[in-house]
Order: structure tokens, then sequence, then C-alpha cells
């Protein structure tokens, strides 16, 4: 232990005697470090964020849809070719599924909405069931979401969003006042929570009408609609979403030896296909971040190896002294690691740091997860550890009487 504490020491003095050399390979570690911990942080924040907004679906809900997703242009061509899932396939499964607890088609539509002389020229307006809130996790903020009995008598009742609020009702209760959608009134009942942005994008500029008032208004949704369905438990999921694939193959007569032609996705799926295209991104970045930490890790070779090259004489006096092989070896080896554990603790930090400003200009937050400190230590501490073992080595293997003679 104390010849451990004796090598600490003298490879701290090092550093500290070498401040031009310290620093340059100090620099390059930081810069490497940071940005692996920018691109580290910043998916992880992002991708936190897409998983909380997914959560709201719920663990046992699902959403059905003509296409949800497409991987290729050729895939892409495939689905757009195929026919809406509209109101009668709505209706096929609400006769037929047995294990489904809630179901509630959605059809969107950008419209203009106005309120006196006040105006938002693209509102998004959504038309759905009264079970649409038993499935999704809205919050309501003031008032109430659109009843069963609004559906049936298609009454034209909405449930704004809170840009909707400050747009239309600031400092006055929206409760009660009438809006016009497309030159329709709507008296509005309810106020949701608010949301905030995502990607830059807000989240509250919706309006949320009965779907049976939504169709009188807008007509049959040309392109279908998106049913999203609620299972009666996460264990009778998949059986639900079986069960929910028959009805709408036999009701869209699609031959046994057929696909689907629709696609079904629950909100882990989202996130797991949402994983794997962040993935190639996410490694192909990190892959051009590493090549500054290659750079770094030649620079601290190479200053390692003219710190080397300096001190031959002291090395040459510590064997003679009885310093052996692996002290030598042991105290090189320090100088390296604590350089670069040292760069990248400074790096971490800056890293954080700047992606928490980038993530901020999203409207979202993040904090140092352990994973990316983690990453951010092993990659330093490896750093000199693989990059400082070729000097360390040169050094002990130092013939002491060459050393003393070295001018």
């Amino acid at each position: 232990m104390v010849v451990f504490r004796s090598i600490f020491r003298i490879a701290f003095d090092a550093i500290i005697s070498n401040k031009l050399r310290s620093s340059l390979t100090f620099i390059g570690i930081v810069f490497g470090v940071t940005s692996v911990m920018t691109i580290i942080s910043a998916l992880e924040g992002m991708m936190g964020v897409i998983e909380e907004e997914f959560s709201a679906l719920g663990p046992s809900t699902f959403m059905v849809s003509k296409m949800m997703t497409a991987m290729s242009d050729e895939e892409f061509r495939e689905k757009i070719k195929r026919k809406p899932v509209n109101l009668k396939a709505v209706e096929a499964i609400e006769e037929s599924c047995t294990m489904c607890e809630k179901i509630s088609p959605r059809a969107f539509v950008r419209e203009k909405v106005k309120y006196r002389e006040k105006s938002i020229r693209r509102a998004l307006v959504m038309g759905c069931t009264a079970e649409y809130i038993d499935i999704v996790d809205i919050e309501v903020e003031q008032g109430r979401f659109h009843s069963f009995e609004d559906d049936t008598y298609r009454r034209q009742v909405a449930f704004i969003g809170d840009d909707l609020r400050e747009e239309f009702f600031t400092g006055v209760d929206p409760l009660g006042k009438v809006i016009k959608i497309g030159g329709r009134k709507y008296t509005v009942v309810g106020l949701a929570k608010k949301r905030g942005e995502m990607f830059g994008e807000s989240q509250d500029d919706f309006i949320v009408v009965p779907l049976s008032a939504y169709t009188r208004q807008f007509g049959q949704p040309r392109r279908g609609v998106n049913v999203v369905i609620k299972a009666a438990s996460v264990e009778q999921l998949e059986e639900t979403m079986d069960e929910v694939r028959v009805i709408l193959r036999s009701h869209r007569n699609v031959p046994y030896n057929k696909p689907d032609d629709f696609d079904m996705m629950t909100a882990d799926s989202f996130l797991e296909l949402l994983n794997q295209i962040t993935r190639i991104f996410r490694l192909g970045l990190i892959g051009i971040s590493g090549i500054s930490l290659i750079v770094g890790g030649i620079v601290v070779m190479n200053i390692m190896m003219v710190s080397v090259a300096e001190r031959t004489r002291e090395i040459g006096i510590r064997k003679s002294l009885g310093a052996k092989h692996q002290h030598i070896l042991m105290q090189f080896l320090f100088e390296s690691i604590l350089l670069t554990f040292s760069g990248g603790v400074v790096g971490i930090v800056l890293g954080y740091l700047i992606a928490r400003i980038l993530v901020g200009m999203l409207d979202m937050t993040i904090a140092p997860s352990m994973m990316a400190i983690i990453s951010g230590l092993s990659i330093s501490i490896g750093i000199g550890l693989v990059f400082g073992i070729y000097p360390a080595m040169k050094a002990a293997r130092l013939d002491p009487v060459k050393a003393l003679s070295y001018e």
C-alpha cells in the first residue's frame, strides 16, 4: 500500500511539473469524452420524453390503422394502396370482439378555429367517442370530456387544449364559451391539462369533439380512422390483438394466405421500432465522436513517449535505487490514467451541460444517467490504459546503466 501511495505521488508530481504536456493531453480527452457524453445524454433525454408520451397509451392498449409504419419506399408504396379502416370495420370489432374492454375510433383534420375576433388557422381537430378518455391518459384541468350522450345526440361540444385557452380565454373561464370550428358553433365543456412541447411542436393546440359531430360536419373520414383499443388486462393483450386481427381480416376479406392489410401496434412495439431506428443513428454519432477519442489516445501515447525520453535518467536513478520493473510500469500507467480520468470527469460534466442546453431547446429535460457517466469514465480510463501501456512498458524495460548515461 505504501508503494502504491508513493507511485501515485510521483505520478501526480510529474503531471504537475509538466503543465503544458499535461494540458494538451487533458484537452484531447476532454473533447472526446464531451462529444460522447453529449450524444448519449441528449439521446437518452429525448428517448425518455418519447417513452413518457407513449406510456399514456397504457400497457394494455393497442392501435389499429391502415398504415402506421413503413421502413422502406417499397413497403410504403405497398401500404399506401390499402383500403382505409372505416367506421364499418369499427362496428364489426365492437360487435364481435369479446375481449375488447374499450374501443374508440379517431379521425383528424386541421381546421380554422375562431372565438370572436381571434382565430387559429390550423388547429388540430380530433373526433372520437367518449370511451377515448378511459383508454388514453388525458388529464382534465377543468370541466369534463364529452359523454356517451354527447356522442348519441351529436352534440356540438368541445374539449380544448391549453393553447386555445391561452389564445382565446386568457384570464377568463373557458367553460360554456362558444367557439367556431370551420364555421360551426361548439360549446367548450372541458380543458385539458397543459402538456408543453415535444421536438419544438406544441401538444396543446388541439380540440376534441364527439365523433358523431365530427362526421356530421366533415363527413366520413376518407383516409379512414385510427382505432385505439384497450384489452381487459396486460395478460390478455396478445389474445385481444389476435381476436381483433381475425375480425378485421374477415371483414376486409383478406385471403388466408395473404398478410394483414392493416397495421396493429402497441406502445411497446412503437418504442422498440423507434429504438431500432435510432440505434444506427446513435452508433454512427458515437463512432464519429470516437475518432476524436482515438486521436486523443494517440496524443496521450506520443506525449507519454516524450515524457519517457525526457526522464530517462530519472528512470535509471530509480532503478539503481531498487525500483522494480512493475514499479516503473505502474508509475507511467498511473500518470496516463490520472490524466485521462481527470479529462473524463470534466468531459462528463461539459457533455451533460451541452446536452442539457440542446435538449432544453426542444423543451425537454434530462438527468445524468448512470449509463452515460459510467460510459464516460470507462472510456477515459480505457484510453489511459490502452494508449499508456506501450510508453509505460518502454520505460520499465530501460536498462539502468544506459539510462544513467543518457544525456
